[in-house]
């Protein structure tokens, strides 16, 4: 169905009921179909089903997410909110019957094997004795959003939500970035109890849940539920073992490097965000000719990126601007129905507005040019191979970034690399607190606190919380919302930025070479799993032992080649 322009789309709820009869009489026939071809003919009218329901609870979740305050769409999040594990039963007995099919392997010569992957996973991950308890999980999610998406804090003579302090944060006046920050903690530390309740309701549920589905604590189902069927959580420590002996030191190196930069004897919390004395690189223009560059960056990187582009703005399918009751973040989402994708952000004139034009249009343009899949399973990879095109296409854009940050363009590069690799102990950070807490899980606020900063210590030596009551207690994880809201889907992006990594060094060397890999790993969805959706596009498993010294080294060396001072 071709789409309307979004403020045009119109919102129904849908019939739950209705479509739940439906589903079961299809899923019947499915049963009793007497070949392949009927049973995939019948496949494509339940996936009609699934893709009414997920459309409308999209646009629902983005119109609430665009304005929390808006009561309708709240009260339609909360009917997804309930909702939605019902609609997960119904594909679960769809993935059951996929699971049982006499025609098995036609059907895999046709849809390959990650359908099925997927279905064994999420059979393993659901029964309905937890309806309620996913249920009481989401609505626990739904009230940190909130809570998060409508702080209001005055600061000097303006009220602003957490992205409005952003710009403050980085001043080139030291003061004014401590007043700034200690302004959102402040805000953080208004809403402990709250954060601390919420999370300590979330772990006892989901351990609840695991408990009832047979697995001995929620590690194992959190892993089944983000769809990760070719690595384990041992293989992810000795992931995070590789980014403490080869990333740990150069981030020291950096660190040292930017107090020096800025002219500061000790890197104090609230200059973290700061780069250069001379102010960090932001883009030099309106919200508008930041999208008009946009347009132009996308018409000359390649044919397909013109297309996807102008289909982006010609039916807004994006909505990039910070406003007072927004969601906090950025994220992409899409529209099955209408086979697009959205994007959202919350542009504040840092740098990290285009940093998010760049990394959600990556996730976007990747769904764009795998939306030929009929099976919307296939709409998007696991979530860690999500992060491949998101983190890459932040690379594959870097020669028009004089567009955008005109005389600070090589400043921006710098700061871009940099910043890219100083995630890495951060990600490994937030990923082993998740893992310890679920180890755990009859851990208190507290002890959970005091967890995250022992963890935090060992990734992140340099952090120094400036006297800041709430961060030296442990509270920064309580910003992080994939850890309220999707449990482990964190380590993601730094297996993500390896791969990355990966394209950025390609692209250095053949740059069309390295584009037709990504463009080839795009095209390719979600129809393979994560491992063999790197090997498609001729990356070194982040896995390997081998893959992340040698990464580290060119990465570190084109940093070391740079003089920052002169920025």
């Amino acid at each position: 169905m071709a789409i309307s322009k979004f403020s045009q789309l119109e919102y129904r709820r849908p019939d739950f009921e209705k479509i739940k009869v439906n589903f079961n009489e299809l899923l019947s026939k499915f049963k009793d179909a007497p070949s392949a071809d009927a049973q995939s003919a019948i496949l494509d009218d339940i996936n009609d089903l699934r893709n009414e329901f997920n459309t409308y609870s999209s646009l629902a979740s983005v119109r609430n997410s665009i304005d929390t305050t808006n009561q309708y769409y709240e009260a339609e999040k909360d009917y997804f909110d309930d909702h939605e594990p019902l609609f997960r039963d119904l594909n679960i007995n769809l993935y059951k019957a996929l699971g049982s099919t006499p025609f098995k392997a036609e059907l895999k010569e046709k849809f390959g094997n990650q359908i099925f992957n997927i279905a064994e996973v999420s059979i393993k991950s659901f029964d309905t004795s937890i309806i309620n308890d996913l249920k009481e999980e989401n609505r626990l999610g739904t009230e940190y959003t909130k809570i998060v998406a409508t702080a209001s804090v005055e600061f000097e003579g303006k009220t602003l939500n957490l992205a409005g302090l952003d710009p403050y944060e980085q001043s080139t006046d030291r003061a004014m970035r401590e007043k700034a920050t200690r302004a959102k903690f402040q805000f953080f530390t208004k809403h402990e109890s709250d954060f601390d309740r919420i999370f300590d309701k979330l772990v006892k549920t989901r351990t609840e849940i695991a408990a009832k589905l047979g697995y001995k604590n929620f590690i194992e189902l959190g892993y089944k539920r983000m769809l990760r069927t070719d690595y384990t959580a041992a293989d992810v420590a000795v992931f995070r073992k590789q980014i403490l002996d080869y990333v740990v030191p150069i981030s020291n190196e950096l660190r040292a490097r930017q107090a020096k930069r800025i002219g500061v004897d000790k890197l104090e919390f609230y200059d973290i965000g700061f780069q250069f004395k001379s102010g960090n690189a932001t883009p030099k223009g309106t919200p508008e000719w930041i999208v008009e560059n946009g347009k132009k960056m996308y018409s000359e990187l390649s044919p397909e990126t013109n297309e996807f582009f102008n289909f982006m703005i010609n039916n807004e399918l994006m909505d990039l601007v910070n406003k007072q009751g927004k969601a906090a973040g950025g994220y992409c989402t899409h529209f099955p129905k209408f086979k697009a994708p959205f994007i959202f952000s919350n542009f504040n004139g840092t740098s990290h507005d285009i940093d998010v034009l760049t990394h959600e249009a990556g996730h976007a343009f990747q769904y764009f040019q795998s939306r030929h899949f009929d099976l919307d399973d296939y709409a998007f990879p696991t979530y860690e191979a999500c992060e491949i095109h998101s983190m890459s296409m932040e690379f594959f854009t870097w020669p028009w970034m004089k567009l955008f940050f005109q005389e600070d363009e090589n400043k921006y590069k710098f700061s871009h690399i940099s910043s890219s690799l100083l995630f890495l102990p951060y990600g490994a950070t937030v990923d082993e607190f998740q893992h310890v807490v679920y180890e755990n899980p009859d851990l208190s606020p507290a002890q959970r606190r005091e967890a995250y900063v022992e963890i935090e210590k060992k990734y992140r030596p340099y952090v120094n919380y400036s006297g800041i009551d709430y961060l030296e207690r442990g509270g920064l994880w309580h910003r992080q919302a994939h850890i309220f809201r999707s449990p482990f889907y964190y380590i993601d992006y730094c297996l993500a930025q390896i791969c990355a990594f990966q394209f950025w060094i390609k692209s250095q060397e053949d740059f069309k070479s390295a584009w037709q890999d990504y463009n080839t790993l795009c095209k390719a969805g979600g129809s393979k799993s994560f491992l063999d959706l790197v090997k498609l596009a001729n990356l070194q498993s982040p896995f390997d032992p081998n893959c992340i010294q040698p990464v580290m080294k060119k990465t570190g060396d084109w940093l070391k080649n740079i003089d920052d001072s002169s920025f």
